[in-house]
């Protein structure tokens, strides 16, 4: 189930690019049809949320619910301005920053392991952003968003932390109606509702993004993390990046530099160093 929720995952740029709305506007939809199917699945298989803990966390998921939003608009407004690649790869920096961030907020000590990590990784994204060309016009600035994206990621992440009381897709739930209640004034204000002016093309890829890529795919991601080690599903995660970068060679036909595919090389190989600890 998690290989499959990582491929899923990975995949959903091809389908973004066909839905002719704002990056709010999609996240909003994309949040409200989430929120909808998991509700659905925590009332089929009866897991009731337990409210007397969430009151004590609430402020928490709705700041961690807000950054969830904001960084898919930073994602698919990636997507918009580079490859699929790139932007991907710009975003996965985000493991890097929990892992520099971790010692100042929880005392914990960085080691010379993470400090080489974070450094190729950095080198990485330098040779990503700055090499090759890639570090001019629109391409920059999709990196930008891609690493905007990157910061609220780590954000979410950082602060799942602190949340104790409320676990894997109870929090998520609540995680994703936190962002339909911040992002819907916000695509108001902004874009404005434009839904019906998507043709069935873009509605197809609408409902896929907002019922598989988040709604079934969150469902089975959890589901698998009760059955497998935390190592060993961090581990897999990394499919998504991998699967995002294939698609956007192989299928969109997206160029990607030298220093790209080594930049890129760099970020995911030592994230992943990262995650993996030793036997004793």
């Amino acid at each position: 189930m998690l290989i499959v929720s990582m491929t899923i995952f990975g995949s959903i740029a091809v389908f973004v690019r066909n839905i002719s709305v704002s990056s709010g506007e999609l996240a909003l939809y994309r949040a409200v049809l989430a929120t909808l199917l998991i509700g659905g699945f925590l009332l089929v298989t009866k897991q009731k949320i337990p409210f007397k803990e969430v009151k004590k966390e609430m402020p928490l998921l709705l700041i961690s619910g807000i950054a969830m939003g904001f960084n898919w608009i930073l994602l698919f407004q990636a997507y918009k301005y580079t490859t699929v690649s790139v932007a991907t790869l710009s975003y996965y920096f985000a493991p890097v920053i929990v892992t520099v961030v971790c010692p100042f907020l929880f005392k914990e000590k960085l080691t010379v392991k993470q400090i080489i990590c974070f450094v190729m990784s950095t080198l990485g994204l330098v040779l990503i952003t700055g090499i090759g060309g890639a570090g001019e016009g629109k391409d920059f600035v999709g990196i930008l968003f891609g690493l905007g994206a990157a910061v609220l990621y780590a954000t979410v992440v950082l602060l799942n932390k602190f949340i104790k009381n409320v676990e894997g897709i109870h929090r998520t739930f609540l995680q994703f109606l936190s962002a339909v209640l911040v992002l819907t004034p916000y695509v108001l204000m902004t874009s404005g509702v434009n839904i019906g002016n998507l043709d069935g093309i873009g509605w197809t890829n609408l409902l896929i993004v907002g019922i598989i890529h988040t709604g079934v795919t969150y469902c089975m991601y959890f589901s698998s993390l009760k059955e497998l080690p935390g190592q060993k599903a961090a581990i897999l995660s990394y499919i998504d990046p991998l699967v995002a970068v294939l698609i956007s060679v192989t299928i969109l036909g997206e160029t990607m530099t030298l220093s790209q595919a080594l930049g890129g090389s760099l970020i995911l190989g030592f994230t992943l160093w990262n995650e993996i600890t030793p036997k004793k």
